[in-house]
């Protein structure tokens, strides 16, 4: 089979005069680049951890994580720890939503810039909730900050220190910013989460949390050496992209082979077959 590529590159070549052919070249070069670099944070292959393993692969669409992460540069890294209430885990770096005596764990593992996790909570995102809601299933949420270093800026960062001022004001506060960030994400190339004013315009609509204490604490940074400690945490647990989805130790596949998310009434197939329901 010829690639779509090799034949536009033929096509161009073939009509085009002998002096612009070497333009022509270089602009089929550089958008064969550019779609290799977006192939790359939508496309592969997920190695993901679970609680009773060590690492599974998970076939899906993911956003890759790079060899380093972006709080080995931060330097909120090294500041004093504030950590917000209503966390749990060492460094109270999970996030979790739920019932406590639910008697099914589900972790996610995302980055508020990731660009799949969006698709995947747009698609998917309230059954999730629902189930939550309705007893079935704790949510352990695992966030990071990899995609400011794979795509520069510090959007991720900001975006999850603003997520725990959030749940420094209640779990439910927490959850509803977490929805909101995703229902408004930027573009991916765009670094929009790392402008402060613009989060603080978000965070109007959950009613209820611009208040004065998480205005100041989004505004002074206050939780971003926590957000450091929570992208560590991150790191650490091994999973290699996002989002990763693991229900009581077993990694869920939640995209098909045409690359598209799960559904609502997938997801809660999915989940009735995973924990036997």
């Amino acid at each position: 089979m010829v690639r779509p590529y090799a034949r536009i590159r033929r096509i161009i070549m073939s009509t085009q005069p002998q002096q612009s052919r070497t333009s022509a070249r270089e602009r089929l070069q550089e958008a064969h680049r550019r779609e290799k670099k977006a192939a790359a944070l939508r496309r592969g292959t997920v190695v993901a951890v679970s609680v009773v393993a060590a690492l599974a692969v998970v076939g899906g669409t993911v956003a890759a994580i790079a060899t380093a992460t972006s709080s080995d540069a931060d330097p909120a890294a090294s500041a004093p720890l504030t950590v917000p209430a209503n966390t749990t885990g060492q460094d109270g770096t999970v996030v979790v939503y739920g019932k406590a005596d639910a008697p099914h764990t589900l972790q996610v593992y995302e980055d508020f810039r990731c660009p799949v996790c969006k698709q995947f909570e747009a698609s998917a995102g309230q059954a999730v909730q629902q189930l939550a809601d309705s007893g079935q299933y704790k949510i352990e949420y695992h966030l990071a900050a990899f995609l400011d270093k794979n795509l520069g800026g510090k959007g991720s960062r900001t975006a999850l220190a603003a997520a725990g001022a959030a749940l420094n004001e209640g779990v439910d506060k927490f959850k509803q910013f977490h929805d909101v960030l995703y229902a408004n994400q930027p573009d991916e190339r765009e670094d929009g989460f790392g402008d402060v004013n613009r989060i603080l315009q978000l965070a109007e609509k959950v009613p209820g949390l611009k208040t004065e204490a998480f205005t100041k604490a989004v505004t002074e940074g206050t939780y971003r050496p926590w957000a450091a400690k929570v992208d560590a945490a991150f790191s650490a647990s091994g999973a290699q992209g996002t989002p990763t989805v693991v229900l009581d130790g077993k990694v869920l596949n939640v995209f098909g082979q045409d690359g598209k998310p799960v559904t609502g009434e997938q997801w809660t197939a999915l989940v009735r077959k995973t924990t036997g329901a």
